[in-house]
């Protein structure tokens, strides 16, 4: 979703809105946590934990992971708290929450395969999750950390009146849904995907003001931690990425400072990597990287060599 984009209209909406609905469900985990898993025949090589962008759910991984399952690498994915299949899906549940349950998914992983290496996958909003959480006050105990096409815009990348409308939105009219309807965005090349997700219940069509304003914070959180990121670490984006603008993806770049970073841009790529009708060109440069082998796109490069492709290609 283009957050700025809406941000401007919320001014109009908020004086539209009579009322908003009532708060969020009781606080508790609720029933079991909904998870997916993709594991090879044989005893498999590596571990990857997938994280979901916003308003999607674990399923976002199935391609991926029967792919990977098939290479033997082993994929599970969970539904974050506000999504999927949760029983508080449609409400943020903040921060900490986010990174306290994918610290639990991890130490879940690692119980479940002591002897194995586990990759951390988040995608888009999902990556800042992950980015979150690996720079806080405890180390997380993962192999690598792989962001597609990370939903790191924050900082100085929003502008004080995009903060002040948000702001004044999410506190007057919480409960406003926005659809993100004639936006003219288009999140990935694979039309059949995007229309099987408009068909699919368990991911999000209207989003509350209030889910954007924490989806902000996130954001914030994991620019501000960015700089602190230790490899290894693989950082995928695409040239043609509608979502997140390629300014921010290039601010993200310039924090970096961890010495084993490798940077992907495709140059058919949209934001939906992972999904896109490229998807498994993408799928074999994670896998390569996992393996400590070159990417077969040779489109790999060291994060900050230079000019971010992302923003080059665009220029």
């Amino acid at each position: 979703m283009r957050i700025g984009f809406l941000i401007t209209s919320l001014l109009t909406l908020v004086a539209l809105a009579a009322c908003a609905p009532g708060g969020p469900p009781s606080p508790g985990d609720g029933p079991e946590v909904p998870r997916r898993a993709w594991v090879p025949d044989e005893p498999p090589r590596a571990v990857v934990l997938a994280v979901h962008g916003f308003n999607d759910y674990g399923n976002a991984f199935a391609g991926f992971g029967e792919y990977a399952a098939a290479q033997g690498v082993a994929v599970y994915a969970y539904d974050q708290r506000g999504f999927g299949a949760r029983f508080d899906a449609g409400f943020w549940p903040g921060t900490p929450i986010l990174v306290t349950d994918l610290r639990i998914e991890l130490d879940r992983l690692a119980t479940l395969h002591p002897t194995l290496p586990v990759y951390l996958l988040g995608e888009s909003m999902g990556a800042a999750v992950v980015i979150a959480a690996a720079t806080g006050n405890r180390p997380l105990e993962a192999a690598g950390v792989i962001l597609s096409a990370p939903a790191v815009w924050g900082g100085d990348q929003l502008s004080p009146f995009y903060r002040m409308t948000l702001w004044l939105a999410s506190n007057l009219t919480p409960g406003l849904t926005l659809t993100g309807r004639g936006l003219e965005i288009l999140p990935s090349d694979n039309i059949e995907m995007l229309r099987a997700l408009g068909a699919d219940p368990l991911v999000i069509k209207g989003t509350r003001i209030d889910a954007i304003a924490g989806l902000v914070r996130l954001m914030d959180r994991a620019y501000a931690g960015a700089g602190s990121l230790s490899g290894p670490l693989l950082i995928l984006g695409g040239a043609r990425d509608e979502v997140v603008p390629p300014a921010a993806h290039q601010a993200m770049l310039e924090r970096l400072r961890a010495d084993a970073c490798s940077e992907i841009v495709y140059p058919d790529g949209y934001h939906m990597l992972l999904r896109d009708l490229q998807r498994q060109v993408v799928w074999d440069d994670i896998l390569a990287w996992i393996d400590a082998a070159p990417a077969p796109s040779g489109l790999a490069s060291a994060c900050g060599d230079a000019l971010s492709p992302v923003v080059a290609s665009l220029r």
